[in-house]
């Protein structure tokens, strides 16, 4: 009997949860900045998942994102850690994206803007970069941000406005001083 309630939710979890672990390690990794700790944070955040009994989520995506962050603000806490993308890392998973692309051009091409994207992102305020990164890299609704950061819609709406301003300014920025050096 107790075997069969494991497996209900085992097959529980698998159907809510497995097809957003992507997302989460993503969301992770922009706020960790490393790999490895992003991993040790969805790990955390997937046994959260699993030791949390209740009624089904409305959106299992949202809900397991808001553990992920919840569970990397805490990790972060106590390392003093993150903010800080490895441009080394991003290059390597650069590397594994790009092998599919056609020629040496596109690759030198995606890679430099993908290093320029990354940078900005980094750079930008953790409060800001959470709320672009569910926004235009998880295309999460801005209703679905609020319950993953626990803020009105509001002041969602208000930190992506500031944040892809930001964001838009440091690469004019970086884009000007490519134009001055080249």
């Amino acid at each position: 009997m107790a075997q069969d309630d494991g497996r209900a939710a085992e097959g529980r979890w698998t159907r809510l949860f497995a097809p957003h672990l992507d997302a989460a390690f993503r969301l992770a990794r922009w706020l960790t900045g490393s790999r490895a700790e992003a991993e040790e944070v969805v790990q955390e955040a997937c046994l959260r998942a699993w030791r949390a009994t209740g009624p089904e989520p409305a959106s299992p995506r949202a809900w397991l994102l808001a553990i992920t962050r919840n569970a990397a603000w805490t990790r972060l806490s106590r390392t003093g850690a993150g903010n800080v993308v490895s441009l080394e890392e991003a290059a390597r998973e650069l590397d594994r994206a790009a092998a599919a692309l056609p020629g040496a051009e596109a690759l030198v091409a995606a890679r430099e803007r993908s290093a320029v994207l990354r940078q900005a992102l980094a750079a930008l305020p953790a409060p800001l970069r959470e709320v672009v990164v569910l926004r235009d890299i998880e295309d999460l609704s801005y209703r679905e941000i609020a319950a993953v950061l626990d803020l009105p819609i509001g002041t969602v709406m208000s930190r992506l406005a500031r944040g892809r301003r930001r964001l838009r300014d440091i690469l004019a920025k970086e884009a000007a001083n490519a134009r001055d050096a080249g």
